[in-house]
């Protein structure tokens, strides 16, 4: 199948994750003004998508307080520079099993929310967009499965399409592409939906060409696209996504490198990524665009 390249891409940053990096890099936000203000620097330098999840100021751990993610918004809303607003709503589904012969009870770090306790937050601060993680799934780190059922998704996503929020569905594998498209057929989300795949996570989807043009080649062709992928792969996926006719993704929840033995902020990489982007002959978008091209609206914070 021939290649058809996007001329016209969105870039979104991923600004600090829930993965345990906030101490392996100085650059990694924690408190809310800290995140708030590297989600701008990176829209100044070319995003036009700030994907947001909240850490414990004092600790870095991540955590699903809804004042801490009203804090972040709000500053980001208020700024000078423009930008789509994306909360992570991929977290409160975490199960870490004991060991092999007694695996229950559940472990230390284990954080399992209803969907209505799950949403609270996209609920109080009405983001453009926010993450749907598509399916359960094994993660590297010790025996901690990401869960989220059949149920739990067509709840959180029912809650998503009420109100007005656009879920990015986050594809780890081809199995979470195809309980994406049952979700459509069935009116829970709305079409064309918008889908980030998401590559070489470890054990989802490997970060082979191969595997991402399967992945590619299960997205709807009417459906928005974007990928990334981790670490030192992140650049070139960069260039590969725009190739195959998506958008791109780049941010320090997955990668902490500018190159070897230089540690990036997130205005670098998007910096990086317009760079690769528009030498390779397409334009980078901006908010505006994005909010036409995805059918979004920007609103303020429910009224407390």
């Amino acid at each position: 199948m021939p290649l058809t390249m996007n001329k016209d891409v969105f870039i979104t940053c991923a600004v600090t994750g829930s993965g345990g990096t906030q101490d392996r890099s100085p650059h990694v936000p924690r408190s809310p003004q800290q995140i708030a203000e590297s989600a701008i620097d990176a829209a100044k330098a070319g995003a036009a998508i700030v994907h947001c999840h909240v850490r414990d100021p004092e600790t870095g751990k991540p955590s699903r307080d809804p004042k801490l993610y009203r804090e972040v918004t709000e500053r980001i809303r208020d700024a000078s520079v423009d930008a789509v607003l994306n909360l992570t709503a991929g977290m409160g589904g975490d199960m870490v099993f004991g060991p092999v012969e007694s695996p229950l009870p559940l472990q230390a770090g284990t954080d399992m929310g209803g969907a209505t306790n799950r949403m609270e937050h996209v609920a109080d601060c009405l983001p453009e967009i926010c993450t749907l993680d598509c399916g359960t799934m094994n993660f590297a780190e010790a025996d901690y499965v990401m869960t989220n059922t059949p149920g739990m998704l067509r709840a959180m996503g029912q809650m998503m399409t009420d109100l007005g929020v656009c879920p990015e569905i986050e594809a780890f594998d081809t199995g979470h592409l195809w309980f994406a498209k049952e979700l459509v057929k069935e009116g829970v989300l709305k079409s064309p939906a918008l889908v980030q795949l998401c590559m070489g996570v470890p054990w989802g989807a490997p970060n082979d060409l191969n595997t991402f043009m399967a992945m590619v080649n299960n997205v709807p062709s009417d459906w928005n696209w974007s990928a990334f992928s981790l670490g030192r792969d992140q650049m070139p996926y960069v260039a590969a996504s725009v190739l195959a006719g998506g958008n791109v993704r780049v941010g320090l929840e997955d990668n902490l490198w500018l190159g070897k033995g230089q540690l990036a902020t997130n205005a670098q990489l998007v910096e990086r990524a317009v760079t690769i982007i528009e030498n390779m002959g397409a334009r980078v978008i901006g908010p505006d665009e994005v909010r036409v091209k995805l059918g979004l609206t920007k609103r303020a914070p429910r009224a407390r």
